[in-house]
């Protein structure tokens, strides 16, 4: 199960990172919304650090299993 949540984690940080990619090519005027979704991608990537520790405290996940 957790390592569900941390699949979906990841592809929830590259589809924030599309999100401002996008966002910064569209020009000057959605700048917030590139502010919002790095801000996001940061959020997720303390989620995937914690998810891993979590699930490496409970042996669920292993670091060269």
């Amino acid at each position: 199960m957790i390592k569900i949540l941390i699949i979906a984690t990841l592809i929830a940080i590259v589809v924030s990172l599309g999100q401002a990619l996008f966002s910064m090519t569209a020009g000057p005027t959605s700048s917030k919304r590139m502010v919002q979704a790095l801000t996001v991608r940061v959020g997720l990537s303390v989620a995937l650090f914690i998810l891993l520790l979590i699930g490496w405290q409970l042996g669920l996940v292993s670091p060269h299993g």
